[in-house]
């Protein structure tokens, strides 16, 4: 259990590598492919079909061949979807390769969160995570050192993630029959009433479900939004450099990493649903920083809101087994990883057509509402969850 554990530690990395670098790139790509800045959201929504759709069906892929193969599997078509970006001669061609790269991360997505919601306590969930941190915090640092190199520069930057994706899947690799013992041991014990499949709508009716997936939904449309239009928000309202917005960019993870890692060690005596909470309380907190009128001293409260960040995404998924019971845990998670990507792209879509034909200075107040949004799902998720 400690090798495969370890072995997911780092294939978290993986994850989280591909997830910033759209919104870091776009500023630059936008001018290279003669696009207008609101086609991002177009761009994101295209992929989040593709993201979003595995994730619906990754409860039955999961059944049938396994996470060590899934989660194998999916680490080579990431890296092959980053190969292609790069490489790309037109939008179309980018397109049709970040597809590919959303297929093979709905589908780890799912089964890596599925799997340690099932068999590992909520400290490494948030641990995992903080892990993810790790990687979506490095790519824009990687891709902040290719931004200044000229027109395609940006290229290589997606070259040395694919080739960090590969060198991760051969570790992955080294650990696979170890992994595959474990999960053939959990199937063991599972009854024959476990393994009955129910329909999508029969396990959605379950009390919560439905709004605790609208509450993952609107913590993903706040960090899609700042994904995708963190960087155009600085370079458009503090009048920053493609390469200088990276970098404050890289805040929002950084923050996203320190609080799952301080989340870790909290979960040890807090509830998840205590976590969810003061996540949001912070998040909401970082918003309020960041409208504040002190200049470009307000992207300090990218660090703010990534901290709030941290415990919400894992802790939901973590409370997954708990608050709808284990035997559809993976499907749930599957709907949960499906309807967040759904609703994210859908607000960050919305968003930047909104604020590309007004002002990129309602940001924080678009995150405003959709921070209440999301607290109001939460709280009635959990009082629907007791009265079961």
């Amino acid at each position: 259990m400690l090798l495969v554990l370890c072995v997911i530690y780092i294939i978290f990395i993986s994850l989280g590598l591909p997830d910033s670098l759209l919104g870091v790139v776009w500023p630059v790509v936008h001018e290279e492919f003669g696009l207008p800045e609101s086609f991002a959201s177009v761009f994101s929504i295209i992929v989040g079909f593709g993201t979003g759709g595995v994730s619906f069906v990754a409860g039955a892929l999961l059944r049938k061949f396994g996470t060590a193969k899934v989660a194998l599997a999916s680490i080579l078509v990431t890296a092959f979807g980053l190969l292609g970006i790069s490489i790309s001669p037109n939008v179309v061609v980018m397109i049709i390769f970040s597809v590919i790269l959303g297929y093979g991360a709905g589908a780890i997505d799912t089964g890596l969160n599925s799997f340690v919601s099932l068999h590992y306590k909520a400290s490494h969930m948030n641990f995992l995570h903080c892990f993810w941190g790790v990687g979506v915090t490095v790519s824009p640092l990687i891709m902040s050192a290719f931004l200044d190199g000229g027109e395609g520069s940006w290229r290589g930057g997606y070259r040395i993630v694919a080739l960090l994706q590969l060198i991760i899947g051969a570790i992955a690799l080294a650990a696979f029959r170890k992994w595959e013992s474990i999960e053939k041991e959990s199937e063991k014990a599972e009854s024959d009433e476990e393994k009955s499949g129910k329909g999508f709508f029969e396990i959605v009716k379950a009390k919560g479900v439905i709004t605790s997936i609208l509450s993952i939904g609107f913590y993903c449309g706040m960090e899609f939004l700042m994904g995708t239009w963190g960087a155009t928000f600085a370079v458009n309202v503090f009048a920053l450099s493609p390469a200088e917005a990276a970098k404050w960019v890289s805040l929002i993870y950084g923050g996203i990493m320190l609080g799952r890692l301080v989340a870790g060690f909290a979960s040890m005596k807090l509830s998840d649903n205590t976590m969810i909470k003061c996540g949001m309380v912070i998040t909401f907190f970082g918003i309020v920083f960041l409208a504040l009128p002190i200049g470009p001293a307000a992207l300090f409260g990218f660090l703010l809101m990534g901290f709030g960040f941290g415990p919400i995404f894992p802790s939901i998924l973590h409370a997954v087994p708990e608050r709808f019971g284990k035997t559809y845990a993976a499907d749930i998670t599957g709907f949960h990883m499906g309807g967040a990507y759904a609703i994210g792209f859908v607000i960050q879509l919305l968003f930047g057509f909104v604020a590309s034909w007004t002002t990129f200075k309602i940001t924080p107040f678009v995150l405003m509402g959709v921070c209440v949004l999301m607290i109001t799902a939460n709280e009635i998720t959990v009082r629907k969850v007791k009265s079961k």
